[in-house]
């Protein structure tokens, strides 16, 4: 049976992994697959969650690969937003790039290149999680009052996709999510929004997230 390793950046993703994309991977690969999120372990005492140093990650990407397991695929869940750059690799040639968009790609490139094995799939999510929740309002008309739901809609009809929303402090996702509603628990309404938004909806909203998913499912 096919193993597919997503290294992820805390308890928010491996939620949305275990609930919802999980079984979507799954249900197109005929059950002939299991799909596990790992979340990145820090620091000396190994403890798990957060992103906070390129070193964790390699070291969880390469303990996945190290696997004797031959029908293996690893790749990552990470956020743009605040993403560390102490020792990324390559950082001389995307640091400086203002596109975000092309910066990402060029990261990734460069952290295919660091890594060096066909097996690994690297995945930064623009431009982080919350993102994917605003694919539709309608993730949030069952948990919201109207007038939320109506200020998602208008920052949804801002951008030409969610993907879009952009990286500054106070308007990444989930800052514009706080701002809507102050008790806006990422790990627990975040996981239950994207239920109600449904993988599908997600996926035609988001064109890079979709290019990995298939990318997975093709492998």
């Amino acid at each position: 049976m096919r193993r597919i390793d997503i290294i992820v950046e805390g308890p928010t993703e491996m939620t949305f992994v275990k609930e919802v994309l999980a079984p979507y991977i799954t249900e197109k690969l005929n059950n002939n697959c299991s799909v596990y999120p790992i979340p990145i372990h820090v620091g000396q005492s190994g403890g798990s969650g957060g992103f906070v140093n390129y070193m964790h990650l390699k070291n969880d990407i390469n303990n996945s690969l190290n696997s004797k397991d031959t029908d293996l695929v690893v790749t990552t869940f990470v956020d743009y937003f605040r993403i560390p750059q102490k020792h990324m690799p390559e950082l001389d040639l995307w640091k400086d790039e203002q596109n975000h968009h092309l910066q990402v790609q060029m990261m990734e490139e460069s952290i295919a290149r660091d890594i060096n094995d066909r097996r690994f799939v690297p995945y930064i999510q623009m431009h982080e999680f919350e993102a994917l929740l605003f694919s539709s309002k309608q993730g949030f008309a069952t948990y919201w009052n109207e007038r939320q739901v109506e200020k998602v809609q208008r920052i949804i009809e801002t951008f030409a996709c969610p993907e879009d929303i952009n990286t500054s402090p106070t308007g990444a996702p989930s800052k514009r999510l706080l701002a809507i509603n102050p008790s806006y628990n990422k790990v627990i309404d975040g996981n239950i929004v994207a239920l109600e938004v449904g993988i599908e909806t997600i996926l035609k909203a988001c064109p890079k997230f979709r290019m990995w998913v298939e990318k997975l499912i093709n492998m």
